[in-house]
């Protein structure tokens, strides 16, 4: 599976696309039923919610096979190849797990919570989030604010949007982006975005992980990364 060359300008210039590949049914089931599975019985590591529910697992890449064949697969790397260069690294220490919306989750906003999942562009990441739910407006889909992974740089150590630090009328400019069930999007690690409310009483369960260029500039391998495409390699000064 290929990206076309208007494919990679859209994702460049605007940050985000849906990518032409739709996990199988059996697929979405069996990672379904697995995350429900590590719910239920409590497996660390997870978060609650303030509810008490748990609405998060992390280091999926560990807990079983199935994510690591997700996380891997052909058509993906092929993919995600037209936008880092043919050496790929899966981060074991961003993203990395699989959520679920529920409804209340969020308290009284009435609005995604806005972030980014990098904070300078020399080394920013490809965000890959797995829709194993249908995500619309009404259950929380995601909405991104196109175009704003060009913005500058930051003046604060977090992630989160703070209103003082972008233009209201920009924020303005933020987008949904449905996505039916088995689709995946790639999101610009400097883009603007965040998950909408649920307002359903049902779930929106979906699974994000983080990809990278294989830095060349690092001697080191590091521990928190698996090279799953191409090779690692040095190319700094003695």
């Amino acid at each position: 599976m290929k990206l076309s060359p208007a494919a990679r300008s859209f994702f460049r210039y605007q940050g985000f696309l849906r990518l032409p590949i739709v996990l199988e049914a059996d697929v979405v089931t069996h990672l379904r039923e697995t995350i429900q599975r590590h719910i239920r019985e409590e497996i660390e590591p997870y978060r609650r919610d303030g509810h008490g529910r748990i609405v998060r697992i992390s280091n999926v890449w560990d807990r079983d096979p199935i994510f690591q064949e997700t996380f891997t697969r052909p058509d993906l790397l092929d993919c995600l190849a037209d936008l880092l260069g043919p050496n790929i690294e899966f981060m074991k220490n961003r993203h990395n797990h699989a959520t679920l919306r529920l409804r209340g989750e969020t308290g009284d906003n009435d609005r995604p919570l806005l972030h980014r999942d990098a904070l300078q562009w020399s080394r920013t990441i490809v965000s890959v989030v797995f829709y194993l739910e249908e995500t619309t407006l009404e259950n929380g889909c995601t909405h991104v604010v196109p175009g704003t992974q060009l913005l500058p740089i930051t003046t604060s150590a977090s992630m989160d949007v703070e209103a003082g630090e972008y233009d209201a009328q920009l924020l303005e400019q933020l987008a949904p982006l449905p996505m039916p069930r088995g689709g995946i999007a790639v999101i610009d690690g400097m883009l603007i975005h965040g998950v909408g409310v649920n307002r359903t009483e049902s779930s929106r369960m979906s699974m994000t992980a983080g990809y990278h260029s294989v830095d060349e500039m690092v001697n080191e391998a590091p521990g928190h990364r698996e090279v799953v495409r191409g090779s690692r390699f040095y190319l700094g000064n003695a």
